[in-house]
């Protein structure tokens, strides 16, 4: 196995779990909700009375924040991010998740995170399925093709 240690980010992912975690917490205790992003955009189609204007200053603060990091953060400490394929396979890729999320009702930040910890049966499942899925195929993109 060869690790990428230039863009070993071990701390950062350790702040932005923590970060997310917390913040999943606070929605649940305050809104009584799963903070899912797949659910939160989902909601707005169709939109209902009432119910739609948290849900646009979610989605607005979740495009917002890289723009806010970039103001805070110096220069050193950001890394662009790599996408070592090509742009069909990156849309092949969404559209697979877009799918997959359709089909466990839910992504990976509502199973993932907030189903987990409630521990649900039925997030567990949904979990292992998204991580499955990504193992095979990155075993099979790394070392079948």
């Amino acid at each position: 196995m060869n690790i990428d240690w230039a863009h070993f980010t071990p701390y950062g992912s350790l702040i932005g779990g923590l970060l997310l975690g917390i913040a999943s917490a606070i929605f649940i205790l305050l809104n009584g909700r799963i903070l899912g992003i797949s659910g939160i955009l989902g909601g707005l189609l169709p939109p209902k009375v009432g119910d739609t204007t948290w849900r646009l200053a979610f989605l607005l603060g979740l495009f917002a924040a890289p723009t806010v990091f970039h103001a805070l953060v110096p220069a050193q400490f950001i890394t662009a991010p790599r996408i070592e394929a090509a742009e069909l396979t990156v849309i092949a890729a969404g559209l697979l998740v877009g799918i997959g999320t359709r089909y466990a009702s839910g992504c990976t930040s509502g199973h993932g995170v907030c189903g987990l910890s409630r521990l649900s049966p039925r997030s567990l499942v949904a979990t292992a399925s998204f991580m499955g899925a990504g193992f095979a195929i990155v075993y099979v993109l790394r070392h079948l093709i």
